[in-house]
């Protein structure tokens, strides 16, 4: 029995790096939705020629976007097994969709995070609040949820079914976070593959700006100490 694999890219003003992101997608994937955040630029048009199906969410916010995919494969009638999430900013290796998606076929896991090792990072890929941010929202699921957890990373897989049933509400940028909280509370089998990371093309809308920065990690902190009280 096929595998049927969908991916949901969510993009804001990605018109230089979306199609490059398309194109690197493994032909084993069944469709890639490009969700455009409201972009201002040529994201739509580059996507759509890529040969992405290409949907517009018009409030700005990482979960939306998500959000905005999720609902439209659940619209359909012929349910995918997994999703995958990655970014639209080439900073993620999309050549890795199949190692990635591989225990879910292979050991039955539900979840699998691409963890951005040290030694597997582009140099300046990720910046100092986010390398700390990722340290402090791990150690924390790590002390209250006993997670082996070592990264937030945006490009993930998860069975289908298993990510219907978490339920997700995050609009901004507590969305990962959100997602693995869920699936520790849940006791989902999952884990963790080491996967290349490189510097995105373009200027990040989070990690870039102080604003992103300062909100994202509110966000963050905010879903693990919600999470480490509700029993």
């Amino acid at each position: 029995m096929n595998t049927i694999t969908k991916v949901i890219i969510p993009a804001y003003n990605e018109e230089k790096s979306i199609a490059k992101v398309i194109q690197d997608l493994p032909p084993t994937v069944d469709e890639i939705v490009v969700v455009s955040n409201n972009s201002s630029d040529e994201t739509v048009d580059v996507a759509k020629k890529a040969g992405a199906t290409v949907l517009t969410e018009k409030r700005r916010g990482y979960g939306y976007a998500c959000l905005k995919g999720i609902s439209y494969i659940k619209s359909q009638t012929i349910k995918p097994d997994i999703i995958v999430f990655l970014d639209g900013d080439y900073s993620d290796y999309p050549k890795e969709l199949n190692k990635l998606i591989a225990p879910i076929i292979n050991e039955h896991f539900d979840f699998v995070v691409g963890a951005r090792s040290k030694k597997l990072r582009e140099k300046g890929s990720m910046t100092i609040p986010q390398i700390f941010g990722n340290w402090l929202a791990t150690s924390l699921m790590a002390f209250f949820f006993n997670s082996k957890f070592t990264d937030l990373g945006p490009f993930r897989a998860i069975k289908y079914n298993k990510l219907i049933d978490l339920n997700m509400k995050d609009k901004t940028y507590g969305w990962t976070v959100e997602m693995q909280l869920k699936a520790l509370k849940r006791n989902y089998l999952y884990k963790e593959i080491h996967v290349k990371y490189r510097n995105r093309i373009g200027i990040s809308k989070v990690s870039g700006t102080l604003k992103g920065t300062i909100f994202a990690g509110i966000k963050i902190l905010y879903w693990i100490v919600k999470y480490s009280f509700i029993k």
